[in-house]
């Protein structure tokens, strides 16, 4: 596996990645399942969108790996570098790479280019029922520090009645 930085024309193919990488474990899709599409859109295409964030964000610290001249998978990055701290955001493979240690490498080629910005710390999130990141991220060094609840609501629904098991005031 070789690893490269980004170029653009790599964009629709993360894009794509990312919506398979994804399905199962994105907050996107669980509102989905909850609302429905939202303004027209599916939960792919709000995530599909994220890499777009990415790009605009730090688009040098975007990383893709290939494998005898094909894509197949890529990590992003941004650097906070006044707090000191690394972010991984996104990472995705196509689904006959997954599993192989790929992930693996392209964190700790991330981790690296942090620390040769002479980074601190390093930071990256998953869902609970992401079982797969959850012990890799664990195994490379990262450690649990919080645990987050995703809220959202349909901003065109009748406000929720009073819940009856609050205390009254």
């Amino acid at each position: 596996m070789e690893i490269r930085p980004f170029r653009p024309e790599d964009l629709p193919l993360l894009k794509q990645m990312t919506v398979e990488a994804f399905d199962g474990v994105s907050i996107d899709q669980g509102i989905e399942r909850e609302f429905g599409p939202v303004n027209g859109h599916d939960w792919r295409w709000r995530k599909a969108r994220h890499i777009d964030e990415d790009v605009a964000r730090e688009s040098e610290g975007i990383f893709v790996a290939e494998l005898d001249g094909r894509v197949i998978g890529y990590i992003t990055t941004w650097q906070d570098r006044e707090a000191s701290m690394g972010h991984i955001p996104n990472l995705a493979f196509v689904p006959e790479m997954r599993g192989k240690g790929m992930g693996r490498r392209l964190i700790e080629f991330a981790l690296e280019h942090f620390r040769n910005s002479g980074l601190s710390h390093a930071r990256i999130e998953t869902l609970v029922q992401n079982d797969i990141g959850n012990h890799l991220y664990q195994s490379i060094g990262f450690r649990e520090v919080a645990r987050q609840i995703h809220f959202a609501m349909d901003l065109n629904a009748p406000p929720a009645s009073p819940d009856s098991s609050a205390p009254a005031e």
